[in-house]
């Protein structure tokens, strides 16, 4: 059972407290039993001795089966001593002790990844980061507290590697990715046809949101490299449209740009002393000086140079209106 909590990426449980739980939340290691079953016969029958080449998962388990559960008085002597003592052994013993409840939270995933070692893997690194935090302390079972952050490395591992275009980025999108196909299937049994707004409603987020979410999910990467077909030499990025302009806007462009030049310099030849400081130092330069230094230099305010300013754009634009393709521009 996914969360609230996982799903929006909160923060992890104050340190060595157990988060918000429901009863389907609360996980006794007990029930995982360690010589031949996983907890609800999902796995069928764990091999048991020596390896057998049954699949790697298989001896896997078969391999931390011979780790012994913990009795939780034992569990409490041994976190004490790794929070009190730094004992790496007791840590250790207490992660060894609990990998199985590693494999029986990363198989609620499996409908989520196809590799389920590698969600086992991830949520043992969320095991040892709980073994890391657990204050024994709290009056709470480590199992109960590991849970929270196994299924939270798990979470992030899973949108982190289901394409290699981020998803998931938002708690609506996380809510969407671990839900949808769920609700989904509850409405087809109940005779309702999953549309996106009745999607949206179940699971209180935006149509366009849900519309998203499937187009995301309906197909997988492919190469913008990889040939279209195996005897074409074309690829798909050959087709990709581009955001440049094309040969005729970059001509026309240019063609523009150079009558606007013959134009200022047209202007500038109808100018006087003082406009043409004013036209050349402020309006033609990518780094105009300011007012105060041009009055400066004609002793007069920065007011008065502000409205020569104001006058001689006024008469430029005049003057470009008279042009045949750049009056538009202009206005």
């Amino acid at each position: 059972m996914v969360t609230e909590e996982e799903l929006s990426g909160t923060k992890p449980p104050e340190e060595g407290a157990a988060p918000e739980e429901t009863s389907e939340d609360v996980v006794d290691l007990h029930e995982v039993v360690g010589d031949g079953y996983f907890a609800e016969g999902d796995l069928g029958p764990l091999p048991s001795g020596s390896l057998v080449e049954s699949g790697p998962l298989q001896q896997y388990m078969a391999e931390i089966g011979r780790y012994p559960l913990l009795a939780q008085e034992e569990e409490l002597r041994l976190a004490r001593k790794y929070r009190e003592d730094g004992d790496v052994r007791a840590a250790y013993t207490l992660v060894v002790a609990n990998l199985r409840l590693v494999v029986k939270i990363a198989y609620e995933f499996r409908r989520n990844f196809v590799n389920l070692m590698d969600l086992i893997q991830e949520g043992n690194i969320g095991l040892m980061r709980a073994v890391e935090k657990f204050d024994p302390y709290r009056g709470v079972k480590l199992s109960s507290y590991a849970a929270w952050w196994i299924r939270a490395y798990i979470i992030r591992y899973v949108l982190n590697n289901w394409s290699l275009v981020k998803i998931g980025t938002t708690q609506n999108q996380r809510r969407l990715f671990y839900n949808m196909k769920k609700v989904q299937a509850e409405l087809e049994a109940a005779g309702y046809r999953p549309e996106p707004k009745l999607l949206a409603s179940r699971l209180n987020v935006r149509v366009d949101e849900v519309v998203e979410m499937q187009q995301r999910l309906s197909g997988g990467d492919i190469s913008l490299d990889a040939p279209l077909d195996a005897d074409s030499e074309s690829s798909r990025m050959d087709f990709v449209a581009t955001n440049q302009p094309d040969a005729s806007d970059r001509l026309a462009e240019a063609e523009f740009q150079g009558l606007l030049r013959r134009k200022f310099q047209e202007f500038r030849k109808t100018l006087s002393d003082r406009d043409l400081i004013i036209f050349d130092q402020r309006l033609l330069t990518d780094e105009p000086v300011t007012l105060r230094e041009i009055g400066e230099g004609f002793g007069v305010s920065r007011e008065r140079v502000r409205q020569l300013e104001t006058d001689l754009k006024a008469r430029l634009r005049a003057f470009l209106k008279t042009v045949d393709g750049i009056g538009d521009a202009s206005s």
